[in-house]
Formats: structure tokens, C-alpha cells, sequence
């Protein structure tokens, strides 16, 4: 049975062995079920959290409660977002749920900031991180403002296809809540994509058939 820390080594392949041997010595492993909320807006951050496996969702919500959806962790990186806010000492400005089962490594920052001059290996995976964040936040931006309703969709549902699989287990509400718009556009929307062939529909499903077909 493979360890955490060769786990830890395959997930961060980038890293120092030394380095990755005083993360396992330093941190703590966590491991959370789909839905956990693992970080809230609002809260102070303590940790640097390295996803080694499962998906979170990244998003910023309103006094309303409409969320903005940023972005998604996949296993071998960090939210940089949360880095730069524990570096300036400020409050989440971000809340991280678990969309699947995760494991997790939580190292004290005060830990992870003096390895920004310890480890080069470490200052250039957190650059990494800050440079696709903002990549993908900008994509995001870019399909919110200057994107129709459909295109959002389809972009929506090709980063899921991407991160998960052709079969989303996702329900209309939930897509809906992604994109901040209503249950029945986005039902509406589905009905024509499935009817183009390009994916069908079950309760709280959607199977991606062809993604070439998502236009």
C-alpha cells in the first residue's frame, strides 16, 4: 500500500525530497468528505492546504448568497489565492468546499513562508499556482463578461467533463448556482444541448456524449 509520503512525492513530483520530507514531518494530514466546507470567507487562514487528492471548488458569495465560481483545486497544487491572503495577514476572502472526498496536507504558514528563500523548488510552485489561478480567473471573467448564457454553459461543462469525466453527477440547481442564473435556463439549455446529441439527461445526472458536439 503506497504511503503519504510517496503519495505526497507523486502528487508534488517538483519538490526536493528534503523539502518533502519536512512537509510530512511538519504538517497534518486531513482528509474531508464531499461538501465539507474546508475554508470560509470571513475566516482567518493559519495553514497552507496542498490538495493530494479529490477536487475543490473555489468561490466567492454575496451578501445575498449568489456564488461566483472561480476555479477548481486538482490534486498537486494549492489555492494561491489563500497563500496570498495568509502572507498579508488578512481574512479568507474565498470559500473552499470539498466537491468529492479529499486528502489534504495543512502545514503552518509560518512554516511554508520561510521556504519561499529555503527551497527554490518551493518558490517556483507557488508562483505556478498564482500565475494559473489568475489564468483561469481571467477565462472566467472573460466568459462572464463578454459570453452568452449557452457559451458559459458549454464552457462550464467542458471544464467539468475535464476535471471528472464525461458522467457529472450534478443537478440542474446546482449548475445553475454555479453560473448565478435560474434552475429553468439552465434546464432549457441542457434540453437543447441533449437534443443536438451532444449529451444526455438523468435525474441529478448529465453524461456528456461528445464534447466536440458542446457548442
Amino acid at each position: 500500500m503506497i504511503s503519504d509520503e510517496q503519495l505526497l512525492q507523486a502528487r508534488f513530483s517538483n519538490l526536493e525530497d528534503s523539502l518533502v520530507e519536512e512537509m510530512m514531518a511538519k504538517g497534518k494530514i486531513i482528509e474531508a468528505e464531499a461538501n465539507d466546507v474546508l475554508m470560509q470567507a470571513g475566516q482567518p487562514i493559519r495553514s497552507t492546504m496542498l490538495l493530494i487528492d479529490g477536487r475543490i471548488k473555489i468561490y466567492r458569495e454575496d451578501d445575498q448568497g449568489n456564488e461566483f465560481l472561480m476555479y477548481y483545486l486538482e490534486p498537486g497544487s494549492a489555492c494561491a489565492f489563500s497563500i496570498m491572503c495568509a502572507m498579508s495577514d488578512e481574512l479568507s476572502q474565498i470559500t473552499a468546499v470539498a466537491e468529492t472526498e479529499v486528502t489534504m496536507l495543512a502545514i503552518p504558514f509560518a512554516d511554508t513562508a520561510s521556504w519561499m528563500t529555503k527551497y527554490r523548488s518551493w518558490d517556483a510552485f507557488i508562483l505556478r499556482n498564482y500565475r494559473k489561478r489568475f489564468e483561469e480567473l481571467l477565462l472566467t471573467l472573460d466568459h462572464i463578461a463578454f459570453r452568452s448564457m449557452d457559451e458559459r454553459l458549454v464552457f462550464y461543462l467542458r471544464r467539468k467533463v475535464q476535471a471528472e469525466g464525461p458522467e457529472l453527477n450534478i443537478s440542474h440547481q446546482e449548475i445553475a448556482r454555479d453560473l448565478n442564473t435560474a434552475r429553468e435556463v439552465v434546464s432549457r439549455l441542457l434540453k437543447k444541448l441533449e437534443q443536438r446529441g451532444a449529451l444526455s439527461l438523468e435525474r441529478n445526472k448529465v453524461i456528456v456524449k461528445n464534447v466536440e458536439q458542446l457548442v
